[in-house]
C-alpha cells in the first residue's frame, strides 16, 4: 500500500466524540476506583543513587537501543517500515518513555515522540492501529470491521497501549484519549470475529495488559463500552484469576515441565497475569478476586519462590531450588504487576514484595553500563558461562546464561528498561481523602504535586540512602499551609518504625502496616521515618538459608574473573568465573543467633553509584565451613542434601572461615542460599 494512498485513508477518519468526565457521576456501581491513584509521569524526579542509575540507562541501551540494535534500527515497522512490527519496539518504548520524562531529557523525549506520533497519526479510519500489515502492502486493504482478519496480532498493540498511557500522563496530549477510544470501539466489535487468540497464544495469555488499558481509559472518560470490552477480553483470555484461586494450576506447574500447556506456566505470562485478579476486582467489586490473588501469589512464591524475591521462570515455572533460573522479562513484569496491585489493594505485603525484587533481582541481571543482560539469572550462580543447564528452555545455542546484548531471546534486551523507570514512577501515590499522599515504597527523589482540597502546590524532597540506610527524611517546601492525609509504609521486616516531625518523636508503629498522618503541613516541615534493620535468616529450597537485613538479601562476595567471547549468531558476550572458594555452609550457631554472630559494616559511598561489588556499600561478616564434596556439575552448584533439621550431615572442613557477604544486587557470581553445617 503506498504512503499516499495510506494517508488518504487516514484523512477519511471521522472524529469520534469524547469527553473526560467525573468518574463518580456515571460509573457503574460495581466499578472500584483504585485505592491509590498514580501520579503523572514527571511528578517524581529521582535523586541520589536512583538518579545515577537512570543516567546510566540513558547513556546505555535505554537511551540508544534504536541506534545499536539492528532489529529496531533498520526500517522499523512502528515508523512505517518493514522491520520490527512485533513486541520489541513497544517494549523498549515502555521503558524509554518514562525515562525521558523522569530525567526531563529533551533529546530522549524527541526520540520516543517520533514513534508515538507515527502510531497516532497512522491510525486507520476504523480505529485499528499498528505497523502497516502485509495485506495493506500487498493488496491495498483497508483494515476495518468488514475485514478484521486482514489485521495482525493483538499482542504487540497491548504493549503500545501502555506506552501511550504513560505518554498521556506526562503530557496530557488529548490525541491519546481519542486514539484509544477509537481503537477500543473497533476492538470491541472485531473480537467477535477475530478472537484474541486468532493469531497467537501470546495475546490470549497476556490479555491482562489490554484489560488494564481499557479500564484506565474508562476512568478517564466514563465510557461504559470500555467495561464491556474488558469483560469480553476476560472471557476470551486465560482465566488467570480462577487458576490463582484454584491452586491446582500452580501445583501442576511445579510437577510438569513438558510441552503440554507450557504457555500456562510461562514465567513472563504469569508475571503479567499477577495483576489480573486485582483488575477483575476493580471491574466487579467482587472480593473473591482479591482472595484468589492472595492465594495465587502465596502458592507461587511457596512452590517457585527464590531468595532474591522473584519466582523461577526458565522460561516456565520450575520449582524453588536456588539453581533454577529466572528470565529478565519476568523480573520487570512482576514489578509492574505489583505496582498495579498496590494501587488497587493497598496491601503492604505486595509493597514489600516489590522492593525485594527491585533491590535484589533487578540490578543483578545487567552489566554496570546497562548494555548487557542475562536472559536467565540463577540465585546460586557460581559461574556465568555458555552451557545447557537444568532449565525448562535449555537453548541449543547455549547462550541463555551469559551476559550479552543479544544473548538468549532479545525480548529481554528490549523489555528490561521498564524495571527501574516504573519503580521510580511509583515512589508516590495519591490517596482519595483530601488529595493526600502515600509513600508506599522508598528511594531518593523529589516530588512536585498539588495536595489537599485547595490543590496547594508542594514539593517534597525524599532524602535517603534507602535501602542501604535505615532513615528516610521528607522535607516539605510550600508557599502556603496545606491540610492533607499522608500515609507511610512500615515494612513487614521492620520490628518497629518511628516517625519524627521537626525533631520530635511523633509516633511508633509495628511493621506490616501504614502510618496515617492527617494534619496541616507547612513550609520546611521535616518528617523523618526511621526503620531499624536487623539481620536475620530465611529458609529456601532444600533447607538452604539466606541472610537478610532490611529489604536486602546478602550473597557471598567472590572475586570475579570476566572473560569476553563472541557467538556468530548472538554477538559479543561476557562469561564470569569466581576467583575464590565458594562452597561454604553457614554454621548452625549463625542460624540460631544471627544478631549475635553476624557483623555488619557500612562502607562510605562514592560520588557516583554503580551496582557492582567494588561499590557495595554494606558488608556482613559470617562464619562458615567449606563442604569439599560440593562441586560444580556441568556448571551448576546443585544444592547439598540436608536432613529434616535443616543441616548438611556430610564431611565438612575442620576450619571455620570468616566469609564476607554483600547485597545480592551487587553480585554476578555468588552463593545466596547456603547449606547449614555444624
Amino acid at each position: 500500500m503506498s504512503g499516499k494512498i495510506f494517508l488518504a485513508f487516514i484523512a477519511l477518519t471521522a472524529l469520534v466524540s469524547y469527553k473526560t468526565v467525573d468518574n463518580h457521576a456515571i460509573k457503574p456501581d460495581n466499578f472500584v476506583t483504585p485505592l491509590y491513584a498514580e501520579l503523572p509521569l514527571g511528578a517524581v524526579r529521582p535523586t541520589g543513587w536512583l538518579h545515577d542509575q537512570l543516567e546510566i540507562m540513558r547513556d546505555g541501551t535505554t537511551g540508544h537501543l534504536d541506534e545499536v540494535y539492528g532489529k529496531l534500527k533498520n526500517d522499523n515497522g512502528w515508523l512505517g517500515g518493514k522491520g520490527d512490527g512485533w513486541e520489541e519496539t513497544p517494549y523498549w518504548l515502555d521503558g524509554a518513555v518514562p525515562l525521558a520524562y523522569l530525567l526531563d531529557d529533551a533529546t530522549l523525549k524527541t526520540k520516543v515522540l517520533k514513534y508515538i506520533s507515527w502510531t497516532i497519526d497512522h491510525q486507520r479510519p476504523s480505529g485499528y492501529f499498528g505497523p502497516i500489515t502485509k495485506a495493506e502492502r500487498d493488496s491495498g486493504a483497508v483494515i476495518g470491521l468488514p475485514n478484521p482478519e486482514k489485521g495482525e496480532d493483538w499482542w504487540p498493540k497491548m504493549v503500545m497501549l501502555k506506552v501511550l498511557q504513560q505518554y498521556y500522563t506526562a503530557t496530557g496530549d488529548k490525541r491519546v484519549i481519542k486514539f484509544l477510544t477509537r481503537y477500543f470501539h473497533y476492538q470491541s466489535e472485531a473480537l467477535k470475529v477475530c478472537r484474541i487468540n486468532k493469531w497467537s497464544g501470546w495475546a490470549e495469555s497476556r490479555g491482562t495488559e489490554n484489560i488494564m488499558a481499557a479500564q484506565w481509559l474508562y476512568e478517564k472518560t466514563g465510557d461504559k463500552k470500555l467495561l464491556e470490552l474488558a469483560s469480553l477480553l476476560a472471557q476470551q483470555c486465560y482465566p488467570w484469576s480462577t487458576w490463582f484461586g484454584g491452586r491446582d494450576w500452580v501445583i501442576n506447574a511445579a510437577a510438569q515441565q513438558n510441552e503440554q500447556d507450557w504457555m500456562h506456566r510461562h514465567g513472563v505470562n504469569v508475571a503479567m497475569a499477577l495483576k489480573a485478579p486485582a483488575l477483575e476486582f476493580q471491574r466487579t467489586h467482587d472480593s473473591t478476586y482479591l482472595s484468589s490473588l492472595k492465594t495465587g501469589f502465596n502458592d507461587l512464591m511457596t512452590l517457585h519462590g527464590l531468595p532474591m524475591g522473584v519466582f523461577s521462570a526458565d522460561e516456565d515455572l520450575h520449582g524453588n531450588l536456588p539453581t533454577q533460573g529466572t528470565e529478565m522479562c519476568a523480573v520487570v513484569e512482576s514489578m509492574f504487576s505489583l505496582e498495579q496491585i498496590i494501587a488497587v489493594t493497598g496491601d503492604v505485603h505486595y509493597m514489600d514484595a516489590l522492593e525485594r525484587i527491585a533491590f535484589n533481582a533487578l540490578p543483578a541481571q545487567t552489566t554496570d553500563d546497562y548494555n548487557n543482560k542475562q536472559y536467565f539469572q540463577v540465585a546460586n550462580q557460581v559461574e556465568i558461562a555458555r552451557g545447557v543447564f537444568d532449565f525448562s528452555l535449555p537453548f541449543g545455542r547455549r547462550m541463555n546464561n551469559v551476559l550479552g546484548m543479544r544473548s538468549g531471546y532479545t525480548c529481554c534486551l528490549a523489555n528490561m528498561h521498564q524495571g527501574w523507570t516504573k519503580y521510580a514512577q511509583h515512589l508516590w501515590y495519591k490517596t482519595p481523602k483530601d488529595n493526600g499522599l502515600a509513600s508506599l515504597v522508598y528511594g531518593p527523589n523529589r516530588l512536585s504535586t498539588k495536595v489537599g482540597k485547595t490543590n496547594t502546590e508542594v514539593s517534597v524532597n525524599e532524602a535517603t540512602d534507602y535501602p542501604f540506610g535505615d532513615e528516610i527524611a521528607f522535607e516539605i517546601t510550600t508557599k502556603n499551609t496545606a491540610q492533607f492525609e499522608w500515609k507511610l509504609r512500615i515494612p513487614s521486616w521492620c520490628a518497629q518504625g518511628t516517625v519524627w516531625l521537626n525533631g520530635k518523636e511523633l509516633q511508633k508503629a509495628k511493621g506490616g502496616q501504614l502510618v496515617i498522618l492527617d494534619r496541616t503541613w507547612k513550609d520546611k516541615d521535616r518528617l523523618v521515618l526511621k526503620l531499624p534493620m536487623q539481620v536475620n535468616t530465611s529458609n529456601w529450597g532444600r533447607n538452604s538459608r539466606a541472610i537478610e537485613r532490611g529489604p536486602l538479601v546478602y550473597a557471598l562476595k567472590l572475586g570475579e574473573r570476566w572473560q569476553k567471547g563472541t557467538d556468530k549468531d548472538e554477538g559479543d558476550y561476557f562469561s564470569v568465573y569466581p576467583a575464590a572458594n565458594w562452597n561454604y555452609g553457614l554454621t548452625a550457631e549463625t542460624i540460631a543467633d544471627p544478631a549475635g554472630n553476624l557483623k555488619v559494616r557500612v562502607e562510605p559511598r562514592g560520588s557516583k553509584f554503580v551496582w557492582n561489588q567494588q561499590h557495595a556499600p554494606i558488608e556482613i561478616t559470617a562464619r562458615g565451613r567449606q563442604i569439599p564434596g560440593w562441586k560444580l556439575t556441568d556448571g551448576v552448584a546443585y544444592q547439598p542434601v540436608t536432613d529434616r533439621e535443616g543441616q548438611y550431615r556430610g564431611a565438612v572442613s575442620d576450619t571455620v572461615h570468616s566469609i564476607t557477604l554483600i547485597p545480592y544486587g551487587f553480585t554476578k557470581v555468588r552463593i545466596v542460599a547456603f547449606p547449614v553445617v555444624k
